[in-house]
């Protein structure tokens, strides 16, 4: 009984074109209250910049934050997967790719991220619901 991603994509996803600086990317996670940002370039994803990235290549190098470009600290190989793929997949993914966040895409078509905080909660809503099949199958 393992439940697709599907339900848990977040579509609202901050975006931001690589050129701006990492504290223009800052500035904008922190005023939309989110860990990461997507980077595009011509309209094109081109990579994820997460609050782990600033804290590693920005803080952690000593970099000027107004003059870095975000693209230069950002994660380059995003890991990818599909609305059709389970929380246990995508878990195994973000364990394995050492990350918290990954690119949802359909066909071509991104549509959106996923997180790990939703994964653990998709996997809450997936027992909750077997303890209730199962209480229901034991009562019955």
């Amino acid at each position: 009984m393992a439940w697709t991603i599907a339900s848990k994509i977040v579509r609202k996803v901050v975006m931001i074109d690589g050129n701006h600086s990492v504290l223009e990317a800052s500035a904008l996670m922190a005023e939309e209250f989110v860990g990461s940002v997507v980077i595009t370039s011509a309209s094109k994803i081109t990579g994820i910049c997460t609050e782990r990235d600033l804290m590693m290549r920005v803080v952690g190098k000593k970099r000027d934050p107004e003059q870095a470009r975000i693209k230069d600290v950002m994660t380059k190989d995003v890991v990818t997967v599909s609305p059709k793929d389970t929380a246990n997949y995508c878990l195994n993914l973000m364990k394995e790719h050492r990350c918290r966040h990954l690119l949802v895409f359909d066909g071509d078509e991104f549509v959106g991220i996923v997180s790990l905080r939703d994964m653990v909660a998709l996997l809450m809503e997936e027992k909750e619901a077997l303890i209730a099949y199962l209480h229901q199958y034991i009562s019955s």
